[in-house]
């Protein structure tokens, strides 16, 4: 069994996480990088975030320890609350799985509404994307921009507090893709929890800091193998 096991976030290719992976290899971690069906594992499915717990529970042994980002994270945490006895530990880092509704999202779902003629065009269709942030969206094929839907979705029926794993939340004080304040959420309501922020992290610490994130975990499983 390896180390540590991860789950990676809504991408495409995982080749950014190859200079985190290496030194955490290099300083001994034993390191397994699971693919998301839809995303670094091709699939014309549209998933369902249950299929998702299914599927990290086939890949990942009982009892292990699992870092999940941004998405990967949501997974775990679903996972966790379904199977409190899954893992023996969990790393959050930058992960999803914080609702927040907001007057702005319903918003732009009536404006996308009204403007479904218009994004067929694809220059129209880009900067709608932008101009509502949903970069990961645009860049989705067909049957994962429904997947992503229901990733967004499954958020309003996660309940923290049976998560009773012991968790380790990441996060970058730079992350404005699930901002610092949601790191807080997740630590106030999960039961069994530390927060630790880093001040030049982004959403992605693997590209803007893998050396310091490659220590940070390092150390952090030195601690939990002791």
């Amino acid at each position: 069994m390896a180390d540590l096991y991860i789950i990676h976030g809504w991408t495409y290719t995982v080749e950014p996480w190859r200079s985190t992976l290496k030194i955490l290899r290099d300083n001994g971690i034993s390191v397994k990088m699971l693919h998301v069906p839809g995303l670094t594992e091709k699939s014309d499915k549209v998933f369902t975030i249950e299929d998702y717990m299914g599927w990290a529970d086939e890949n990942i042994p009982d009892g292990a320890l699992a870092l999940g980002h941004s998405n990967g994270g949501r997974i775990l945490l679903n996972l966790c609350a379904k199977k409190p006895e899954k893992l023996k530990y969990l790393i959050l880092l930058d992960a999803a799985g914080v609702y927040e509704p907001s007057a702005r999202k319903k918003i732009v779902e009536k404006v996308a509404k009204l403007g479904k003629p218009l994004k067929k065009v694809p220059i129209i269709d880009k900067a709608f994307h932008k101009l509502t942030g949903s970069t990961d969206y645009s860049r989705a094929p067909e049957n994962m921009k429904q997947t992503l839907t229901n990733m967004l979705e499954s958020d309003k029926d996660l309940d923290f507090s049976k998560i009773q794993t012991k968790t380790f939340i990441l996060w970058g004080k730079k992350d404005t893709t699930t901002p610092p304040r949601q790191a807080t959420t997740m630590y106030e309501k999960l039961p069994n929890a530390e927060l630790k922020f880093y001040a030049n992290w982004t959403h992605a610490p693997y590209i803007s800091s893998p050396d310091e994130l490659a220590r940070a975990l390092t150390a952090l499983i030195t601690r939990i193998k002791k």
